[in-house]
């Protein structure tokens, strides 16, 4: 598509934006809603709705050429993926749940369930892939020196025994011989055969009939091959069936990869250009304006410095640095608003410092009782929004700037040199300031002395006053254990002890799986349904992804530490985790109780390990820790096998970590379990913040599964192959056994005999049955688990009605806290 596409793309999601933030921010806010289904609706409908502003947003920000605005984009964004998760966080609060069916919202949108794919934004990587080649060489570098330093010395010749010579013999000669026969057989098979075995005598009696068999067997044969084309045309014209054509790789889609690849070399090139400009013109101002606007600036503080005296009858107060100086001066207000709004601030820290200590002394039990009873008796409301400022503000500067720009003179898309001045005039006004702020405050202090007969001594003493007010008492910082080493000898340490490792190339979109169709059905039967992959890899994508790729959102939005992912063996918990690490340019520490046995003993040894790994995690963020086998940090009783691994070293450390992580650090922690049952319940729930059940596959999810599968190894599917009948028999089986059975099924003697033999479902069982699928009792066994949760909980008590009681107060509560 050309640059005007795009920018269509950009104005429709706009102006949808708008819409949106006009139900949004009313003149008048709402009334609240005393339907708990109907206000679920509402917010359902806006994600939905913001969803598709986000994907419009993402694929034109993607291949926009123009500097300024891809960065007006950006900005949009961030706004938008951050009220995706607050919208999120409300939704599961209000339906306590993680996962959401909104059929009748996409019925009513008239959408697909495909638009509640989460697009991942390519800039997380485009943006930082030299950070990130960087990383990975830097990894790669390490993992050959510690592979030398361990590997022995080769160039030593080892004598060989007798027997070890015999035995590589023997070997080379069966193999030979099994060469010999494997081409024998080939041979035999494939139409090789000796001419004496056949007929000798060709004449027949029967010549007449054996001609009209001919032309019987030849005749059906064409009438059915004239059947089948004709069934296969009519298949592809009711769009039953995809078209040969359109399956293998044609001229346009070349093209278009072509053209986004020129496009994005040109997105360097525009890019680079703004970047020079932005260096020359601020030159140009700083030689040409800066001296008229200290000027122009300092008249107009002398001139407020006058009307103050005229009004007010002595000279006023500078604003502080912390208020802003002298930006104060120049909003649209009187002198005497400015002397009151300086007063009122000055009364209101006074009074803050006094009220808090008494506030906190009061009673909360009874407060919080009838907070939460007045909550219940308004109804339910949208939590504030740390997003829709921002989001508003972008908009107001879309529809000034770009909505109704000409931009017909622009045609190779460069950067506008008049927008670039606008805003480093703004950038130089701030330089200006912080020096006239400085000589203004002096020449304030002089007029005081020289007419109000002030002291600046008394001035100061005030300033300090204040400063020490607001300063308040320090928090303590950490000690830095490892404040003499560099961060390539700590991640050098980390990766010989392997607990740093370079993450696969695994991208989310190989999380294959389909939607779950049933789910509102279930639902309103108070059936609570298994989600399926495509549920998961969604969720992921919203809790892991989003805040890992973007500061902005990681910062504003709805914090997620941890993140458990439960489910049985090969159901793809570790591949989600690279996933995520890969999408991201994220690094991964592996904090495994398995890979940690033997490594740091001691007390102090945990702690500098811990240290290193969080320091190293912040230093190289955004990080990812993983902790495989998450359960045996939290063993009710370790088994005696386990014992000497001492597997729950961690749980009384880590989670002291895990409260250290802030907004502005974009480290996460991902466990992975498969037994969540031996652990104990509470440990895993305050440690894990969100907990995401990875069920086994449903027909739909394995169908795409086997699909895709084969096609990716290298097989055809043919009509041979009734992937339906195959999908039905496989139920109970991981997507680690299809990978399995498909890699040892489909080989590359297979794939060269698939036009004489093609694939059948009868190649798959025979392989399937070696393993032991997935019964549904252990996926009820990790379900009946799940409703032990918090989440869980919640969910059960809405089912049954319980959530609207009003909380215990008093001993009540303590003893249900007890229980």
């Amino acid at each position: 598509m050309s640059q005007r596409s795009y920018n269509h793309i950009w104005k429709d999601a706009m102006s949808e934006l708008s819409r949106l933030l006009a139900e949004e921010l009313p003149p008048e806010p709402p009334p609240p809603q005393r339907d708990r289904v109907v206000f679920f609706q509402q917010l359902a409908t806006l994600y939905v709705r913001y969803l598709q502003v986000f994907r419009q947003l993402e694929e034109a920000h993607n291949l926009l050429v123009h500097p300024q605005k891809r960065r007006l984009v950006r900005v949009i964004l961030n706004g938008v993926m951050g009220r995706l998760l607050e919208l999120k966080n409300e939704m599961v609060e209000k339906e306590f749940s993680e996962y959401h069916y909104v059929d009748d919202v996409l019925h009513a949108l008239k959408l697909t369930p495909a638009a509640l794919e989460i697009p991942i934004p390519q800039f997380f990587l485009n943006e930082r892939s030299k950070e990130v080649e960087e990383r990975k060489t830097m990894l790669i570098d390490i993992l050959k020196m510690v592979v030398k330093t361990k590997d022995p010395d080769t160039s030593v010749d080892t004598l060989m025994t007798e027997e070890e010579a015999i035995k590589i013999i023997q070997m080379a000669e069966r193999a030979w011989h099994g060469r010999l026969r494997a081409k024998l057989n080939k041979e035999i098979r494939f139409g090789s055969f000796d001419k004496s075995h056949r007929a000798k005598n060709t004449g027949s009696a029967f010549s007449e009939m054996a001609a009209i068999r001919i032309q019987k067997v030849w005749r059906g044969y064409i009438q059915g091959k004239k059947a089948r084309i004709a069934r296969d045309e009519e298949m592809i014209f009711l769009g039953m069936v995809v078209d040969p054509k359109y399956q293998a790789p044609c001229s346009a889609e070349a093209a278009a990869q072509a053209i986004e690849a020129s496009t994005r070399i040109k997105q360097k090139q525009h890019e680079e250009a703004y970047l020079k400009s932005i260096e020359e013109i601020l030159k140009q101002l700083r030689e040409m304006e800066y001296h008229d606007t200290s000027k122009t600036m300092k008249n107009q503080i002398r001139q407020w410095f006058f009307e103050c005296r005229n009004a007010t009858g002595a000279f006023p107060d500078y604003p502080s640095e912390e208020d802003g100086g002298s930006a104060l001066i120049f909003a649209e207000k009187s002198p005497q608003e400015l002397m009151e709004e300086i007063a009122m601030k000055e009364e209101e820290e006074a009074n803050n410092s006094k009220s808090k200590g008494t506030e906190e002394k009061k009673g909360k039990g009874k407060d919080k009782g009838k907070e939460a009873e007045e909550e219940e008796d308004a109804g339910l409301k949208m939590m504030p929004s740390a997003f829709l400022s921002d989001l508003e503000a972008a908009n107001k500067r879309f529809e000034d700037v770009w909505k109704n720009r000409n931009e017909s003179e622009n045609f190779t898309q460069m950067h506008e040199v008049e927008l670039v001045k606008e805003e480093l005039r703004k950038v130089i006004e701030a330089e200006v300031r912080v020096q006239v702020d400085e000589e203004m405050r002096e020449e304030l202090a002089e007029l005081k002395l020289s007419v109000d007969k002030e002291k600046a001594g008394k001035a100061k003493a005030n300033a300090k006053k204040k400063k020490g007010s607001k300063s308040g008492k320090k928090k303590k910082k950490e000690k830095d254990l490892t404040a003499d080493r560099t961060l390539e000898s700590l991640c050098q340490e980390l990766v010989e002890q392997g607990l740093l490792k370079p993450a696969k190339d695994v991208r989310m979109q190989d999380f294959w799986g389909d939607y779950n169709y049933l789910g509102t059905t279930l639902r309103q039967n108070d059936i609570e349904p298994m989600p399926s992959l495509l549920d998961i890899r969604q969720v992921l994508s919203l809790y892991a992804v989003l805040p890992l790729g973007s500061q902005e959102v990681h910062e504003k939005a709805p914090l997620i530490k941890s993140i458990l992912l439960v489910g049985p063996a090969g159901v793809g918990k570790s591949m989600l985790v690279h996933a995520v690490c890969h999408e991201t340019g994220a690094t991964l520490f592996d904090l495994s109780p398995c890979n940690l046995a033997g490594k740091y003993p001691g007390k102090n040894g945990l702690t500098m390990m811990l240290h290193m790994v969080f320091k190293v995690a912040r230093l190289l963020q955004p990080s990812v820790i993983w902790i495989g086998d998450a359960e045996k940090m939290f063993y009710k009783k370790v088994p005696k096998e386990e014992e000497e691994l001492d597997p729950r070293r961690l749980k009384k450390d880590l989670p002291k970590c895990l409260k250290l992580i802030k907004g502005e650090d974009r480290v996460l922690i991902i466990g992975t379990t498969r037994d969540p049952q031996s652990a104990d319940i509470k440990g895993l729930s305050k440690m894990y913040g969100k907990i995401l059940l990875i069920p086994r596959p449903d027909y739909g999810s394995r169908y795409i599964l086997w699909e895709k599968l084969i096609k990716k190894q290298g097989g055809n599917i043919t009509k041979a192959l009734d992937l339906s009948s195959l999908t039905k028999v496989t139920d109970g089986y991981t997507p680690g056994h299809m990978v399995q059975v498909v890699s040892s099924v489909v080989s590359q003697d297979r794939i060269q005999e698939l036009t004489n033999r093609p694939l059948t479902a009868g190649d798959f069982v025979g392989p399937l049955a070696k393993f032991e699928p997935v019964f549904q009792k252990e996926e009820e066994a990790i379900k009946n688990w799940y409703a032990k949760t918090p989440l869980g909980k919640r969910r059960i008590k809405a089912a049954t009605g319980k959530e609207e009681e009003a909380p215990p107060k008093g001993k009540d509560a303590k003893k249900k806290e007890k229980k």
